[in-house]
């Protein structure tokens, strides 16, 4: 499994943008490296979700630069609308290689602080592969299941110990989350299983599970402010706090969850979560992620009340009680309000003008949100599916006038300042409107990622 590549990282070293010294001590901590088809000029450094340093590509698609940190950790880097993470320590020099075609797989790390960094990206593509090929397992009764899982752990800590072992000079914060990205991702299965089980089995009911299935939670973390933005734990925490509120005697959800589910799963999370920043993420992410999943019109204020009560984010709550009044604006069977929208040859179009006797989609949308290159994928795919209906994005913050080169520049607009629709938008979060040939609005608050979205879609193309 830890496969350093060490034929691909003397070539790295080679080609660097410096030469490194051994004689010479290290008193600085550096990042550099080359990007293969770069998508962005520039890459970006975060400490958990705050960005650091930019780092501009140079004509060879090269980047080094010195960093500033004062203790060791967790970081990730951004290229285009990809990341990934590494560990850093004060005066590693580490260089990386990549090629965004085959973005982490392509990945690899040299120099000072390299050999802990490839390890992390082996687990992360070890991870991949292995829940893929264990999924067909969730079909297994708890015992055996619990058996199969037992195993691989077992396994993943004798990786562990062998690095541990040979590496007896990593720190006691690497070793962590060395042990975090070996077994975690396994006991997020675990928190995961009652639901996959039910799904794949087709049931109604969760499997009736003994407490000893659950005995690794004796020794694991779920309040960690240190690795909240790692994904093999953050994904275990989100899991263990879903199987929790499931655990309450809720049946099997599939694509809604109901507000009591949503309200009890914000209970828990206020309860089980002490760091305020990490809980504050939780909430919105939980309040949030169910509303677009429901992609309704209809919003129950229940839940929305008790995620104002827990936060204690002004920020956050501010937006989400925006996203409660711009739901009002348009309600379902009203007549859409005129407002104008501005194509790319800067000119106000009438919203009624522009989709009068179409059956029509119109998607407000900012970068801070949703990336060009999954709007374009998925503008693409819902046209060629649903060709009774017109698509129109519409971008409504961050630099207006860019637009997407890959969508036909007829079908793009942005919002103007005076723009009446600036009126129902106020919270800047993505909204879908669809609307039929007579004008009226079938739904007034859709997430163009949503499952439940596609019943929505297939009821207005079929409209004459």
């Amino acid at each position: 499994m830890f496969t350093y590549l060490k034929n691909i990282l003397f070539l790295i070293v080679s080609i660097s943008l410096i030469n490194c010294k051994s004689e010479t001590k290290e008193t600085h901590t550096y990042f550099g490296g080359k990007i293969i088809h770069p998508k962005s000029d520039h890459v970006i450094l975060y400490s958990m979700d705050q960005a650091i340093d930019t780092f501009y590509l140079d004509e060879n698609n090269n980047f080094f630069g010195e960093l500033k940190i004062a203790s060791e950790g967790l970081f990730y880097f951004t290229h285009g609308y990809e990341n990934q993470y590494m560990y850093l320590q004060p005066n590693d020099s580490l260089l990386l290689r990549l090629n965004t075609w085959d973005f982490d797989e392509s990945l690899v790390f040299a120099g000072k602080g390299a050999d802990r960094n490839n390890v992390l990206i082996d687990c992360f593509l070890e991870e991949e592969k292995e829940s893929n090929s264990t999924y067909e397992f969730n079909k297994l009764d708890p015992k055996k299941f619990k058996e199969k899982f037992d195993s691989l752990l077992k396994d993943k800590l004798f990786l562990y110990d062998e690095y541990v072992k040979t590496h007896p000079e990593e720190s006691n914060g690497y070793r962590k989350v060395l042990k975090v990205a070996l077994t975690y991702p396994l006991y997020a299965r675990l928190e995961k299983y009652p639901m996959i089980h039910a799904k794949l089995m087709e049931s109604d009911k969760l499997p009736e599970i003994d407490n000893s299935f659950y005995d690794y939670r004796k020794t694991v973390e779920i309040d960690d402010d240190s690795l909240i933005y790692y994904p093999p734990y953050s994904k275990y925490v989100r899991n263990h706090l879903y199987n929790e509120t499931y655990s309450l005697g809720y049946p099997p959800m599939k694509r809604n969850y109901s507000a009591n589910f949503t309200s009890d799963l914000l209970t828990i999370i206020n309860k089980k979560i002490s760091h305020e920043d990490t809980k504050n993420a939780f909430l919105k992410q939980t309040i949030l992620s169910h509303f677009f999943n429901k992609s309704s019109c209809n919003l129950n204020q229940i839940p929305f009340d008790k995620y104002l009560k827990f936060s204690t984010d002004e920020e956050d709550k501010k937006q989400v009680e925006n996203l409660i009044e711009d739901t009002k604006y348009i309600l379902l069977n009203s007549k859409l309000p005129e407002f104008t929208i501005n194509d790319y040859l800067y000119t106000p179009r009438s919203i009624h003008e522009l989709i009068g006797g179409k059956n029509a989609f119109l998607f407000f949308w900012s970068p801070e949100y949703v990336s060009e290159s999954y709007l374009v994928s998925r503008i693409n795919f819902l046209s060629n599916t649903y060709q009774n209906i017109t698509f129109i994005p519409i971008k409504i913050d961050g630099v207006k006038t860019e637009r997407i080169e890959k969508l036909d520049i007829k079908n793009q607009f942005y919002l103007a300042d005076d723009s009446k629709a600036n009126d129902f938008l106020t919270s800047k979060m993505p909204r879908s409107i669809l609307v039929n040939k007579q004008g009226k609005v079938m739904n007034g608050y859709a997430s163009i990622s949503s499952p439940n979205l596609d019943e929505y879609l297939e009821n207005l193309n079929k409209l004459k």
